[in-house]
This record gives C-alpha cells, structure tokens and sequence, in this order.
C-alpha cells in the first residue's frame, strides 16, 4: 500500500519515465537496421576405415568418448583464420577474419555430435551464404588439415542441413522489444517515483500530515486566482466551488467543543511555516461562518507579519498593538466587514515586544470577553516556526486549525513542530490542506455544477425576453 500511494503521489513523474524509456526503445527498434540470421547444421561421426583405427580404439565407446571431447574445441576451430579465410576469398567478402568471426555463432549443442553454425547478416542471402561456407571450410579443416598428410581424420563433419535463405529479420525483435520497454519503462517509472517520494521534503498531500499528526481534515483548497484578491471568495463568488469548500470547514467547525463555560468557540488558525495560505484561509473562514449568521470576531494577532487588513481592503493603522499597548480600546480599532455580525480587528503597527504583548494578561482577558460577546473568535497567529504565539491561544480554548501548503509545508519541520505541541500538551482540531491538486471526482471539476449569481440572473432574464417575444409574436 505505501508502494502504490507513493506511485499515486508521483504518477506523474512515473508516466514520464515510462513514455521516456518506451519512447527510447521504440526508436532504437525504428532505427536499427535489420539483420538476417541462417543456420547450417554439421554432425560429427566416427571415420572406422582410419589407419589408426584398430590401434587407438577398441570399441564404438572410445570412439564416441574421442568425438565428444574433440568436437566441444569446434565452436572455436570456427572462427579462425584456417577456417575463415577461405570463406573470404571464395565469397569475395570485404571483410576481416576478425570481421566475420564476429558475425558467426557456433554451438556445440550439449551430448550432442552436432555443430550449429549461424551466421548473421545485413543481407538475407549473405546470411545463409557464409552460414554455409562456414560450415564446409569447417569439414574440410576437421578432414584434411588437423592431421598429417598420411594419417586421416578419425573424425567427418557432414552438413546435414544447408542454411536456407530466412524470410524475416532475426533482429530487431519488435515484439520482444516493445514487450521490454513496456517492462523497463513501469519497473523505472516506479522506482523514480518511489525515490521521488522518499527524497521529498515537502508535504505532498494529507497522508503526509497524518502519518505525522493524527488529525482530521477539515478542508481541501485549490490553488485559485479567486483567493489572491482582496476580498473572500465568499463574498466575491459565493456560488463557486471554493466558497462551497470553505463551507465544508465552516461545518466541521461548528461541531468543535466550546471554550468550557461560555457557548462561543475560539478557533486559532497557524501553520507550520509562512506562505501557506493561512491568512486567506483566517479571512474565508470568518466570512463564511457570517454568512451563516454567527457573530464573528477576526483577530489578526501575527503582529510580526500582519496582513488581514490588506487582505481585506481595511484601514490598518489602528489594531491589536494599541490595544494591548493601552493606547486605545477595542471599540477603537474593531472595524465591521461586509455584513453587521462580521468583526475585524486588525493588528496595527509592528511592536518591538510582538512576544511579550500576545503572552500578556491583557491579552488573556481580551480574549475572553470576546467569547462572551461573539459565537466566534478567529484568532490569526504567526507560523509555528517563527513563534509558538499559537500555542498559547490554542491552550485557552480547545486546540488549533493547521494550515499546510502542498510543496510549501517542510515534512522535517512538520515533525518538529508535533513533537513541540506534543509536550504543550495541544492538540491539532484538524487540517486546512492549501493548494491541493484539483480531483476530477470533486467539485472543482465540475465547473457547470457552479455558477454566479450574475450569469444566473442574465439566463432568467434572457428567457423572459425569449417569451414575451414570443406572446407578442403569437399575438399579432
């Protein structure tokens, strides 16, 4: 199972291995030039009239002991020059002994008095023409030149099958190699993908969170145009497809606990590092749990790196450092958005002693009188490895909110930061999975599901159109 979801994970890069490698075969089979193999077939047999016969041999048993042990130096008595040169001369081959010795394979089949002499060549009728010259050079070597010239040869090749001109190439083998690179190129493409997979550092999908942190998913979010503008994406297209995920967090939101001994729910919103979308996911959030007619306050308490206030067109002067400075109230800097029960509260200029403020009593108190006032507190904190603002939040309610980018979140640091949060004792209440790859089987493929509001209303006023013309038309 590990093997397969690290392939799903990176099939992409297996599919580009494969077509590479099959890709490469397949051409190397296209330009290879065809080549011809023919075989002639010689079988070796006791010569019983020899002259040394009665005086070496006592019996057929010797005699066959004798060809078996002289016959296996035949594959290489073939490819000399006494035997091929010859073959040269009578062919007129323009070639080497060195050079036809490398397009010959002779066998010497095992407990057997056969020698199979294969020749292999660009031209069909070459082919079998030197497989056969071969083999009769052969036998008249075997017969007439290994010995002296007055004792014959105990041993006689005769050329039992004559090489016959072959009908199709020998090689290259198109079935066998397209067979190997389909092979090849799935063996390769899984292997790449598997050190794909072990050499990442970063998070490529969910099961990379929760084999670190046991905590559910709250939500997956593409990467989306929609989200880079200075409005949320419920408020700028609440028909689409996103704006509907981020209601599927509002849902699962909304069965967390409570903060023990009010009826509200503080929900702290961080991340592992910056650049993961935490701040858009804080903002979403908030409009959508107002667009279901919970009072919400927004908190932006990443007073390191403040950005809710761009991120929604707001005045962003006045905020949280002057509250908790004592240079103003809440009243003073808590700014409403887009609908009465939707509260920001900015988090105002950069402090010296950002640590120092969020840690304080002050803003412990902040806090709670927020949750006797509102159904729910967002609080927007820095990354968990620029400072453990979060955990300090997160302990006075019920956990926090993860936000993770796929390839931005560091599988290393990720372990860090659980290891942290497991000796604070906090827990995650589940995981915002940023930039996630579109799944054809959600609904951000189906594009035609969701529509805008304004398209709704052209097609119904089109329509209309359609049918009073229609009456007038019937009318005269």
């Amino acid at each position: 199972m590990d093997i397969l979801h690290a392939v799903r994970k990176h099939v992409v890069a297996m599919i580009v291995v494969f077509v590479a490698v099959f890709a490469a075969v397949c051409a190397y089979t296209v330009l290879t030039p065809p080549k011809y193999t023919s075989t002639a077939q010689a079988f070796a047999t006791y010569r019983s009239d020899s002259a040394n016969s009665q005086d070496n041999f006592n019996s057929i048993n010797s005699a066959g002991t004798y060809i078996s042990n002289q016959i296996k130096s035949y594959p290489t008595l073939a490819t000399t020059e006494s035997v091929l040169q010859p073959v040269i001369d009578d062919l007129g081959l323009s070639m080497t002994v060195d050079q036809l010795a490398a397009e010959l394979s002779v066998t010497n089949p095992t407990d057997t008095a056969f020698v199979n002499v294969s020749a292999t060549d660009g031209d069909a009728r070459q082919s079998a023409a030197i497989a056969n010259a071969v083999a009769d050079s052969l036998k008249t070597v075997v017969e007439e030149s290994i010995y002296s010239s007055d004792q014959k040869s105990p041993v006689m090749l005769t050329v039992v099958q004559q090489a016959q001109e072959p009908t199709s190439p020998s090689s290259p083998n198109v079935k066998m190699n397209l067979a190997l690179g389909i092979a090849v190129g799935l063996v390769l493409g899984v292997i790449v993908a598997l050190l794909r997979d072990l050499l990442s550092t970063r998070v490529q999908d969910i099961r990379d969170l929760q084999e670190v942190i046991d905590a559910p998913i709250m939500g997956r979010i593409p990467d989306d145009e929609n989200l880079k503008k200075a409005v949320p994406v419920i408020v700028s297209s609440p028909s689409s497809a996103i704006a509907e995920e981020y209601r599927r967090i509002r849902t699962n939101l909304s069965f967390t606990q409570a903060v023990e001994g009010t009826k509200s729910r503080l929900i702290v919103i961080s991340s592992v590092g910056p650049n993961e979308g935490k701040t858009t996911t804080s903002v979403n959030i908030a409009a959508t749990l107002a667009e279901n007619g919970a009072s919400v306050l927004l908190i932006d308490a990443d007073l390191r790196h403040p950005l809710v206030a761009n991120k929604l067109s707001l005045e962003g002067n006045a905020g949280l450092t002057h509250v908790l400075s004592g240079q103003a109230t809440v009243k003073d800097v808590v700014q409403r958005y887009w609908r009465p029960n939707l509260h920001i509260m900015p988090a105002g200029p950069k402090p010296p002693n950002a640590s120092a403020l969020l840690n304080s009593q002050t803003m412990k108190e902040l806090i709670k009188q927020a949750l006797t006032q509102y159904d729910y507190v967002l609080v927007d904190t820095s990354p968990m490895i620029v400072a453990n603002d979060a955990t300090v939040f997160a302990s006075m309610g019920n956990g926090m909110v993860l936000v993770s980018g796929r390839d931005v979140t560091d599988k290393r640091e990720l372990r860090d930061i659980a290891a942290q949060l497991d000796n604070l004792g906090v827990s995650v209440t589940g995981f915002v999975f940023n930039f996630a790859k579109e799944n054809k089987k959600s609904g951000y493929s189906h594009s035609n599901y969701y529509y805008d509001d304004d398209d709704e209303s052209s097609r119904r006023k089109k329509s209309r159109t359609r049918k009073k013309s229609t009456a007038r038309r019937a009318a005269r």
